[in-house]
């Protein structure tokens, strides 16, 4: 246990972290059908906005830990009026071919925005708990507990939003059927942007986490951002209860296979995992085909 309890607290804590980023990517594909390849930058500006409040202009903590929060949802609401909207509006066929290479744009510009000010150079997040808790001669420290008990938290109050607010059905009602859904006057544009902003806050909420336990760097959401997309596939696009489960799963698979047969065999071993799914399941575990008549 001194052995594999460290990297098993390692697997949970990246299990939390990436089914965090997992929700935001899954909300957006299951309501408009749009993969958000600008998913990842907002990770990295959430990350940034919480240093730059905390550390370079003193802000007290619970200002910069809610600093992510605002400034992923402005910019997810950004994407969507001046990005999504647009191209919904004047090609909806190739809406979701045209929107993954026009958000591919935002995050290179994002990344680059934040090289910019900020320079290559990493930074150390000063938003942690210190100290450890040893529970049967295994040190958790206590910023891995934190992450996962922010994660449940957010899994929980995203399931009752879409659940039991008029909102949240609203969502659920256009990603059934968006015609359906007009016909019977729910605001799709509105709800659209409700998501956008709501996937943007999350993912800045997953930035301020990971780099917490990792270090701040213009690319450090695009691995929360490939492993996200890794688990939407797994679990089938849109899916979002299989892409958490598939997160903590995976998570725990490859950490297990980095400790087992080396680090750089984690990552390999995860996309082994998704050409069999696909092979197996074109749809995912979870997904279901999607019937069209002629």
């Amino acid at each position: 246990m001194e052995i594999l309890g460290p990297v098993l607290v390692a697997g949970i804590t990246t299990g939390a972290l990436y089914a965090l980023a997992t929700i935001g990517l899954s909300l957006v594909w299951g309501a408009l059908g749009m993969l958000n390849m600008a998913h990842g930058a907002l990770l990295t500006i959430g990350g940034y906005a919480a240093f730059t409040l905390a550390t370079l202009l003193g802000a007290p903590w619970p200002v910069a830990v809610l600093a992510p929060v605002a400034v992923g949802a402005l910019i997810g609401a950004a994407i969507y009026l001046l990005v999504a909207q647009p191209l919904l509006a004047r090609a909806p066929r190739s809406f979701e071919t045209n929107v993954i290479i026009a958000t591919f744009g935002v995050a290179i510009a994002l990344e680059n925005a934040v090289l910019l000010i900020f320079g290559g150079q990493p930074f150390g997040q000063s938003i942690a708990l210190p100290g450890h808790l040893q529970a049967g001669g295994i040190f958790v420290p206590w910023q891995n507990v934190l992450i996962v008990a922010v994660v449940l938290v957010l899994m929980a109050a995203t399931a009752f939003f879409l659940a039991r607010t008029r909102a949240g059905r609203a969502i659920r009602a256009t990603a059934q059927h968006r015609e359906a859904a007009q016909l019977l006057g729910v605001p799709v544009g509105r709800v659209y942007l409700q998501v956008l902003a709501l996937s943007g806050g999350i993912a800045g909420t997953c930035g301020l986490l990971v780099s917490s336990i990792t270090q701040l760097s213009p690319t450090l959401g695009a691995d929360p951002m490939l492993k996200a997309f890794i688990m939407c596939v797994v679990a089938g696009l849109g899916n979002l209860p299989g892409a958490i489960g598939a997160a903590f799963v995976l998570a725990l698979i490859e950490a297990f296979a980095s400790y087992g047969l080396g680090a750089r065999w984690g990552f390999p071993l995860l996309l082994a995992i998704v050409i069999l799914v696909l092979i197996w399941r074109p749809d995912g575990l979870f997904g279901r085909a999607a019937v069209r008549r002629l």
